[in-house]
């Protein structure tokens, strides 16, 4: 009975212990051994010996399969994403609908105070210069004078004094008056222009921030959809246009390479027989069943 049980279960035995053998030597040794200076053969391990020409191969592989431009394309800009982006912008909008809490507050949950204040602070100054060089340059100062002068001649032209002929003094006086008004109001739109704006721009930024978020969105709905649909337009676009520009200089293939040979040994045999632990573990019980056949097939030799 033995002569057909011990066949059997020692070819079992040594299959199991010789594959899980060869797969732990893909692994280990870490580091190549020497034994009175002479190599030991098969150390390194094959994937530690190899780990360069590996990581090469799966960066180029990865590039070219599974991250290349048509395949991000079509996973970026698939109805489904698109989808998902609208819902977000929906849940968004909605929650803000109700939303009490001013765009200061609001906007404290992202900023600190100091960022708060230094990107208001910079942004006021930004609108401030472009206005007042707006209004400098400007001849603000002739529409002005013309829109006093004709207020003054109708006021002059009616009445009493207009039957007296003042109207015709009146446009005299206007011919000289007139340019003369102009440079003045241009002259002074020039020196005070900036504390001009200044001040309306203060004020209206700190009206701004105190505003309630649900200012924005509450009877808003027409300009919420337009702006949704901009948001969807502008993601395609940087996408079809700037995907490829994008993969070309984070190039991938080296990222993957790199990252690959940067880590040890150590990190990378976890991560292989956590992923790969089932099918190693058939591949050991696999040469137990195939040891266990041989002996069955010994016996009958």
């Amino acid at each position: 009975m033995w002569s057909f049980i011990l066949p059997p279960l020692f070819g079992g035995i040594i299959g199991y212990i010789t594959n899980d053998i060869a797969i732990r030597m893909l692994f280990r040794p870490h580091g190549a051994k020497y034994v009175m200076g002479v190599h030991v053969p098969f150390t390194p391990g094959i994937i530690p010996k190899e780990k360069g020409r590996i990581a090469k191969a799966m960066g180029d592989a990865i590039s070219e399969n599974l991250m290349n431009r048509e395949v991000l394309e079509r996973s970026l800009l698939s109805d489904e994403l698109i989808g998902k982006i609208l819902e977000s912008i929906d849940a968004f909008c909605a929650k803000q609908s109700g939303n009490e809490e001013s765009v200061a507050s609001f906007v404290s949950h992202y900023l600190s105070q100091d960022e708060l204040d230094a990107l208001v602070s910079s942004s006021c100054d930004e609108l401030e210069k472009m206005l007042s060089e707006k209004l400098r340059e400007s001849n603000f100062g002739a529409d002005i004078a013309r829109m006093a002068v004709e207020h003054a001649k109708d006021k002059v032209s009616g009445g009493l004094l207009g039957i007296l002929g003042a109207g015709k003094i009146a446009d005299i006086i206007s011919t000289i008056a007139e340019p003369l008004l102009a440079k003045e109001i241009n002259s002074m739109i020039r020196d005070n222009s900036r504390a001009i704006i200044h001040k309306i721009i203060r004020n209206q930024g700190k009206e701004f921030m105190d505003l309630p978020m649900k200012t924005f969105f509450v009877g808003h709905e027409a300009q919420i959809k337009q702006a949704k649909d901009s948001v969807v337009s502008i993601y395609r676009v940087v996408i079809l246009e700037h995907l490829p520009k994008i993969l070309q200089s984070l190039n991938i293939s080296l990222m993957i390479e790199q990252r690959i040979n940067e880590m040890d040994m150590g990190e990378i045999e976890p991560i292989i027989l956590d992923v790969m632990s089932k099918e190693l573990k058939a591949i050991v019980w696999f040469g137990a069943g195939l040891g266990a056949l041989i002996g069955c097939v010994n016996i009958f030799v």
